[in-house]
C-alpha cells in the first residue's frame, strides 16, 4: 500500500525492469559506437606471405551476375597464380556454369532437390576440392554470393588478417544498388553500420567479429576438419559464428570492401528477413547453452553473440502487449484495477516504446550516413538522406516478421539477382 502510494505500481516496475534491461545488455554496442566513430578504420601489419586461396561460390540461377563476380576476383591487384575459382551451380536451370566457366572459374554442377541451399552447395565444394587438390594447397576459402563484386584489393586486404594466423574473418559489406529503392537503402545503411560500428570495433577492441552473408574467410584448417562444412540451418552463417564464439575461435575483421545487391521490394525483402529470423530462432536454441557456457569461461564474444542472436523484438513486443493490455483492462475496471496516472503512464510507456525506436535508428543511420557517406555509391543523392528518415520504419517490419518467423515454418528460398554490373560501374556515381 505504501509503495503504491510512492507510485511504484506492477506497471511501473514491469516497465522499469525492461528498460534495464535493454540497458544494461545493450550499453556494449554503444561502446563499438562511440569506438568505430572516434577511431576511424583499423589498420592491419602488412602481410609478410601472400597465401594461396579457393574462392567458393553457390550460384542458383545466376547467369546474369555470375560472370561480373568471377571477373572481379580475377582482376584482383595479387598473384594471380594463388587464386582459384569455384562454382557451384546448384540445380541450376539457366546458363549459371557455362557463364562462370567462360568468366574462368572452376564449376561443380549440383542437383540435389531434397538438400537444397547454399550451406549444402558449399559442403559438396569444400569436400570436391579437398579431394582434387590435397588437404593442404590452400591456405584458406573466401566466400561469396553470385550477385557480388570485389574491389581490386579485396584478396590484399584479406591476406592480412590470414597471415596474423586468424581462422576466419569477415570484411566490409556495401551495396551496389544503395538507390534503387528505400528497402536497398535499408539494408545498404544497415550492413555499413554492421561493418564500422560492429566488426570494425570489435577487432579494434580485441574481442571476436560475426560472419554475414557473404565476404567471409574460413581458414583450410577448418575446412579439413570437417572435410566440407556442417553449418545447414537457415542461416549457416550466423551458426557458423554463434559456434565460434562459443568456442573460442575468434573471427577477425579485414577492410577489405565488396559490393553486394540488395533486395529492391518490400515483397522480397519480408521473404529474405523471415528466412533469416527463423535461422536466428534456430541457432539460438541450438547453441544458447553453448553461449552461456561460453561466457561463464569468460568470453565477452559469447555474450555479444548470444545477445546478437536472442529475439529482443520478442521481448519489445511483449512490453508493448503487458502496456496495452493494462491500458484497455484499467480503462474499463473505471478506475478499480488502475488509477487515471498509471493509464497515462501506459498511455505515454507505449508512446516513447515506438518513439525511442524510431529515435534510436534515425541516429543510427544518420551517424552511418555521415561517418560512412564516402562509401555510398548513389546516383540520386536524394534517396541517401531520405534513407535516413525512413531506415527506421523498415527496422519496425521486423516486429510482424519476429512473431510470425516464430511459428511459420520457413524454408530457403533464393533471391533474384538482376543488377549486372562491374566494380566501376557501382563506383562511377
Amino acid at each position: 500500500m505504501e509503495l503504491t502510494r510512492l507510485g511504484i505500481t506492477p506497471i511501473v516496475v514491469f516497465n522499469t525492469i525492461i528498460f534495464l534491461f535493454f540497458t544494461v545488455a545493450f550499453f556494449y554496442q554503444i561502446v563499438y559506437f562511440l569506438v568505430g566513430l572516434r577511431r576511424g578504420e583499423v589498420e592491419l601489419p602488412e602481410a609478410k606471405k601472400n597465401h594461396r586461396y579457393a574462392f567458393m561460390i553457390a550460384a542458383h540461377n545466376e547467369e546474369v551476375v555470375i560472370g561480373q563476380l568471377v571477373r572481379s576476383i580475377k582482376e584482383q591487384d595479387y598473384p594471380a597464380e594463388l587464386i582459384d575459382v569455384y562454382v557451384v551451380a546448384d540445380a541450376c536451370t539457366d546458363a549459371t556454369a557455362e557463364r562462370a566457366r567462360e568468366a574462368g572459374a572452376y564449376v561443380y554442377e549440383r542437383n540435389d532437390l531434397a538438400r537444397k541451399g547454399k550451406s549444402w552447395a558449399l559442403d559438396m565444394g569444400f569436400d570436391n576440392v579437398l579431394n582434387e587438390r590435397g588437404d593442404d594447397y590452400y591456405d584458406a576459402f573466401i566466400i561469396f554470393d553470385a550477385d557480388n563484386l570485389l574491389s581490386k584489393d579485396y584478396v590484399r586486404q584479406m591476406n592480412k588478417v590470414v597471415d596474423l594466423g586468424y581462422l576466419a574473418a569477415t570484411s566490409y559489406r556495401n551495396s551496389k544498388n544503395f538507390d534503387s529503392s528505400w528497402i536497398s537503402s535499408a539494408y545498404g545503411i544497415w550492413f555499413l553500420r554492421e561493418a564500422r560500428f560492429l566488426n570494425n570495433a570489435r577487432m579494434m577492441l580485441g574481442t571476436g567479429c560475426a560472419i554475414s552473408g557473404s565476404g567471409w574467410m574460413v581458414s583450410n584448417k577448418i575446412i579439413r576438419s570437417m572435410h566440407g562444412w556442417a553449418f545447414h540451418t537457415l542461416t549457416e552463417d550466423i551458426q557458423f559464428s554463434t559456434f565460434c564464439a562459443a568456442n573460442g575461435i575468434r573471427i577477425a575483421y579485414a577492410p577489405a570492401e565488396f559490393f553486394d545487391e540488395q533486395p529492391v521490394t518490400l515483397k522480397a525483402s519480408w521473404i529474405q528477413r523471415m528466412r533469416w529470423t527463423k535461422g536466428f530462432y534456430q541457432v539460438f536454441f541450438s547453441y544458447g547453452g553453448d553461449l552461456a557456457r561460453g561466457i561463464g569461461f569468460g568470453r565477452f564474444s559469447s555474450y555479444d553473440m548470444l545477445m546478437t542472436i536472442a529475439p529482443g523484438m520478442i521481448l519489445t513486443l511483449l512490453s508493448a502487449m503487458v502496456n496495452a493490455t493494462y491500458l484497455v483492462v484499467g480503462s474499463i475496471s473505471h478506475g478499480f484495477l488502475a488509477t487515471q496516472s498509471e493509464i497515462a503512464m501506459c498511455v505515454g510507456s507505449l508512446v516513447m516504446t515506438f518513439a525511442s525506436m524510431y529515435l534510436v535508428f534515425f541516429v543510427l543511420a544518420l551517424l552511418t550516413t555521415v561517418a560512412e557517406r564516402r562509401h555510398i555509391h548513389a546516383t540520386k543523392r536524394w534517396r541517401v538522406w531520405a534513407n535516413v528518415l525512413t531506415f527506421p520504419f523498415f527496422m519496425m517490419t521486423y516486429i510482424p516478421i519476429t512473431v510470425i518467423a516464430l511459428f511459420k515454418k520457413v524454408e530457403w528460398v533464393p533471391t533474384k539477382h538482376e543488377f549486372a554490373m562491374s566494380v566501376d560501374q557501382v563506383t562511377a556515381d
